[in-house]
């Protein structure tokens, strides 16, 4: 269960409904406070969960309780967001469309979780969140909210209240709602330990390349180092668990490896995406970790799983990244997904030592105490262990089919 929820001093409303909102301490959810007290005639408990994002310039939950919540929190979710729902990500390879490590997708269903189970701690009607009409994440919360409590109703205010920025600004300012108005930027950002996601702005041109500002977290590739980074990455049972030899926590891994990947202008995405609305769009992002880790992790298997295991495999990780994508974690499909792919990762235990160098995350090295690879019978130098006599009936064996057919199409010529 989550923890206990700091309280305003005052008491609740007598009679009146509650809603948790899922919380930012930005603008939208911050008028959103007072929007959903006039509007729906609502307590609000405000919460907000820490998944690896920036922090806030101010106290984001003293702010919250000024602004008109009944109870207000900030949770640190970062050490279950890495280990139930980062590594089986991982463990996946998940790429949506083969380009992008869900860093943002990935994060709704925990932040889904958390709003249920608080608002059932709270008895409250409704869950808020700040979505627009738009986008994916909408999806992602109000199936995810419902499919875990079908009771709960489901308020977006962006959603139903058709407003620009100057215009909820105008709205602070009249109803005396305390808002810490960031410096004007034409993007739109949302992150978390597992990467960054950008929009808006010149990016809404899928031809414009992408201006310098766009990038916070990573290097110009072209700016990066000159001598390249090598770093080794230990898994146990396809789990990252140590770097350059040092056992470290997933959210200390990734937050090292980051900075470090980052700095060698590793993790630029840029990509027009399908999204779940039946919109294409196109977003960047910035995952040095993701893109590091998946290609190691990758590396790894190929070095311990049999081929037929990893071709099956291949497969699954593309339903599974769309199950992620699409909001249905808890759809039922992804828990029978993650049972199968943690029993491809039993023997996937090894090291993979990685180069970083001018925005590219090159696997040099690999090695496994359960490696199936057999240099004996792969070698072409002395010690060939390989009995060569035995291609000759092999290839023709695997070749008997197509000669067949074609033998006997030829005699009906």
């Amino acid at each position: 269960m989550v923890a206990d929820i700091k309280a305003d001093c005052s008491a609740d409303k007598k009679g009146r409904d509650k809603v948790v909102l899922a919380y930012s301490g930005g603008l939208d959810t911050s008028v959103a406070i007072h929007w959903l007290q006039d509007k729906y005639n609502v307590d609000v408990i405000a919460i907000a969960l820490n998944l690896g994002q920036p922090p806030s310039s101010d106290d984001i939950v003293a702010r919250a309780l000024r602004n008109g919540a009944i109870k207000a929190d900030f949770i640190d979710v970062r050490d279950e967001f890495v280990d139930e729902y980062v590594w089986p990500s991982l463990k996946a390879n998940a790429l949506y469309q083969n380009v992008y490590p869900l860093s943002t997708a990935i994060g709704r269903p925990l932040i889904a979780k958390k709003l249920v189970e608080i608002a059932q701690q709270e008895g409250a009607k409704y869950i808020a969140h700040g979505c627009t009409g738009k986008g994916n994440d909408q999806v992602r919360f109000d199936v995810g909210i419902v499919t875990q409590d079908p009771d709960l109703q489901v308020i977006a205010p962006m959603r139903e209240w058709h407003t620009t920025r100057e215009e909820e600004i105008d709205y602070a300012k009249q109803h005396g709602i305390e808002i810490i108005v960031k410096k004007e930027t034409p993007y739109s950002r949302d992150e978390n330990l597992w990467g960054a996601s950008c929009e808006c702005g010149i990016l809404e041109d899928p031809w414009a390349e992408p201006p310098k500002d766009a990038w916070e977290n990573t290097v110009d590739p072209l700016d990066a180092p000159d001598k390249p980074t090598y770093v080794e990455i230990g898994f146990e049972k396809g789990v990252p668990v140590s770097l350059d030899g040092v056992k470290m926590s997933g959210v200390e891994l990734i937050n090292k490896l980051d900075k470090v990947a980052g700095e060698n202008g590793v993790g630029r995405i840029d990509h027009v995406e399908d999204r779940l609305v039946g919109i294409k769009s196109r977003e960047i992002y910035e995952c040095p970790a993701a893109v590091t880790l998946i290609a190691a992790h990758r590396a790894i298997e190929g070095l311990t799983m049999p081929k037929d295991v990893i071709e099956f495999k291949r497969g699954i990780e593309q339903k599974y990244s769309q199950i992620v994508y699409d909001g249905l974690w808890f759809g039922g499909l992804r828990e029978p997904l993650d049972a199968f792919i943690d029993s491809t990762q039993e023997y996937v235990t090894g090291t993979v030592r990685m180069k970083l160098y001018k925005g590219q995350a090159i696997v040099v090295g690999r090695k496994s105490p359960n490696s199936l690879y057999d240099e004996g019978l792969s070698t072409y130098a002395s010690g060939d262990s390989f009995d060569h006599t035995s291609a000759v009936g092999f290839i023709y064996v695997w070749g008997l089919p197509g000669r067949t057919v074609t033998k006997a199409r030829a005699e009906k010529k």
